[in-house]
């Protein structure tokens, strides 16, 4: 039923590499054009001419970009944001063009239109606050809804607080709220299709499921579908345990309807979402494994509420690692417990439950999305506009520019909350062609990449019979696809098999600062226990790495009083062919890749610069956007 995940002994390697070398000549023109930084649809390799007018298909697949995260008014926090922007207002934005923010200005993306796009709103309510404010409406007489129409007194941030309440407690259980629901879903689907243009623009067909624990450790995913859809979403009023949403999506696969859910913000779960046990904290099994990796193969490991990539206290040896931490459970100001929420440990425990217990319940890819409640994200740092409408939408509403002056309490900037928000992220999709099913397909088999707004391009593959030539090759996707397996895939160590090479590559988004270095996180086992290291690959400006795997820093620098960036230093793109100088074909290990632009402001500095205010000394002054291939896993053969 899904795209096989790619596995490769060294025997079919070496098979694959005889079989595709005839051919080998049709991708050497593509290539050199590939890595001279053609357009995705100037590379295609004519082998389905598609329908008319619709752009060929490649089969070395082009790199496309979305946002598969996205709140519109039928989101009862965005509604209660006073967003007022619809689905066909989100489709709009992703297409370049400008629609109305909260706030009451146009904005629209910086870098231009993006490739495929989802509408997630909340399943929980949808569309039901937006009914409570129509007159015409029976729900329009319900006492909360008085009570958020701010006719009690009500801030936009008390309501907020008092929809949680409501959520949590039951004064919505019994309200007649399912034809609501439907109605919006209706909408929410309707616009898809309108929207969608295969070969052009892609549109799918979402929502995000919104459960947490008792605690408020969030277990939010987004279940993204492949075609059609059922009638009402599985929301958490029918269950907070994730595993009955699981159980739903298999029995809507088994009537047609084929999805698959991305877990969002772990970093917020308070180590709920990667836990080592099931919701009702009994041992994991390899039927849970199988069910969750089915289900779910992606996790989004960065967006507007932080990255879940790693934090410093589980990555003390990675000097990267503090990178816009958002350090509370969703919606709160509570601390969240790093262990079990951030994704890179759940790669690692993943390895040790294999070792263990024979089963991996963390195999997952990477994503970027942007979480916008405002109908369109803006990942640019210098094109920022936050997240949650009009409560955030001026700088100084989201604390990087002093408030007229100090609030109640003496702050001299808003509240923490919105200034530790992230200008982020994006998805990232190597595909064939930019349609629902060769976009679905390449989510199903992992080769995807996060970014942390910019468009930068990556790629990451491994084999046993690369080597620093093929870096050179006209013909070097052609080879590195029959010579092992893209990013998302597995190779399988035979007991003959030399250690492994991979082929790391990045490309710059031109209209973003140049690339730094590029870097290969590694994932292990050893004596029972999981560990990880990483390594500078390719480094720019000439440089090498050392003898602790680290490029020398190469000077690069922001002005922070304009937020101009050094000219001359960085890379249009990295790339290398390397060979882990500590492989034991005995341990299970993940690899992949991290590629860091040149530091550049951030969306916080840029606000100060414009207000002609010094920057909030609370936060940093500049950072280094970056991108994340999916990992490639590496196993013995049984």
């Amino acid at each position: 039923m899904y795209p096989p995940v790619p596995t490769y002994t060294r025997m079919e390697t070496l098979l694959n590499v005889a079989r595709r070398s005839l051919v080998g000549f049709v991708g050497c023109c593509v290539v050199s054009l590939f890595f001279a930084c053609a357009e995705p649809n100037e590379r295609s390799i004519s082998v389905d001419t598609g329908d008319a007018g619709r752009p060929a298909a490649n089969p070395l697949r082009n790199a496309y970009f979305g946002d598969l995260h996205v709140h519109t008014k039928h989101s009862f926090d965005a509604y209660l944001f006073q967003v007022r922007a619809t689905p066909d207002d989100a489709y709009r934005f992703a297409k370049g063009e400008a629609i109305q923010h909260a706030g009451g200005f146009d904005f629209k993306l910086g870098s231009g239109p993006l490739d495929f796009q989802a509408v997630t709103d909340h399943g929980l309510y949808m569309g039901v606050f937006p009914a409570m404010d129509d007159p015409n409406d029976p729900l329009y007489e319900v006492p909360l809804a008085k009570e958020l129409r701010g006719e009690t007194g009500l801030s936009i941030q008390q309501q907020f607080l008092r929809t949680v309440e409501a959520l949590r407690g039951q004064e919505l259980v019994d309200l007649p709220v399912e034809a609501t629901r439907k109605s919006a879903w209706a909408d929410v689907i309707e616009a898809a299709e309108r929207h969608n243009e295969p070969g052009k623009f892609t549109t799918f067909v979402g929502y995000e499921y919104t459960s947490a624990t008792a605690g408020m450790g969030n277990l939010h995913r987004n279940v993204i579908f492949k075609g059609t859809a059922p009638d009402i979403p599985f929301a958490a009023t029918e269950s907070l345990n994730p595993e009955d949403l699981w159980d739903w999506m298999d029995n809507q696969r088994d009537i047609g309807n084929e999805s698959l859910a991305i877990p969002h913000n772990s970093n917020g779960s308070n180590g709920a979402m990667f836990q080592l046990s099931t919701f009702a904290k009994e041992p994991l099994s390899a039927d849970y494994a199988e069910q969750r990796m089915r289900n779910e193969p992606l996790v989004e490991i960065t967006q507007v509420k932080g990255t879940s990539d790693t934090h410093s206290m589980l990555s003390p040896n990675d000097e990267w690692a503090n990178f816009e931490i958002f350090p509370y459970r969703i919606a709160t100001t509570l601390t969240s417990e790093p262990k079990g929420s951030y994704v890179r440990e759940a790669l690692l425990n993943g390895l040790a439950l294999e070792d263990t217990e024979g089963f991996n319940p963390f195999e997952f890819g990477f994503i970027g999305s942007t979480d916008t409640h405002n109908a369109g994200g803006t990942p640019e740092e210098d094109n920022y506009h936050s997240k949650t409408g009009n409560r955030d939408g001026t700088p100084q509403k989201r604390g990087s520019v002093p408030l007229d002056e100090p609030d109640e309490d003496g702050n001299e900037y808003a509240n923490p909350t919105s200034r530790l928000f992230s200008g982020a992220g994006l998805a990232g999709v190597w595909a064939e062609e930019n349609t629902r099913d060769s976009l679905y397909d390449a989510l199903r088999r992992k080769e995807t990449f996060a970014t942390t707004g910019p468009r930068i391009k990556v790629r990451f593959f491994a084999g046993f019979d690369y080597d620093a030539d093929l870096l050179s090759d006209a013909a070097l996707l052609e080879k590195a696809y029959a010579g092992g397996v893209p990013m998302g895939g597995d190779l399988i160590s035979a007991g003959e098999s030399p250690s492994p090479s991979f082929l790391a590559w990045a490309m710059r988004d031109p209209d973003s600062a140049a690339l730094q270095r590029l870097q290969v996180i590694k994932g292990w086992v050893e004596g029972g226990r999981a560990q990880e290291r990483l390594f500078d690959v390719a480094c720019s400006d000439g440089g090498s790495p050392d003898a602790n795997h680290r490029c020398p820093d190469n000077g690069a620098s922001v002005d922070t009083s304009d937020c101009s960036i050094s000219s001359g230093l960085g890379a249009p793109e990295l790339k290398a062919v390397w060979t882990d100088p500590e492989f034991d074909p005995e341990q299970r290990a993940v690899y992949f890749v991290r590629v860091l632009e040149n530091p550049t402001c951030r969306w916080s500095t840029w606000d100060a610069v414009r207000a002609g205010t010094p920057p909030n000394p609370d936060l940093p002054l500049t950072l280094q956007e970056r991108a994340w291939s999916s990992p490639i896993w590496i196993r013995a053969e049984e």
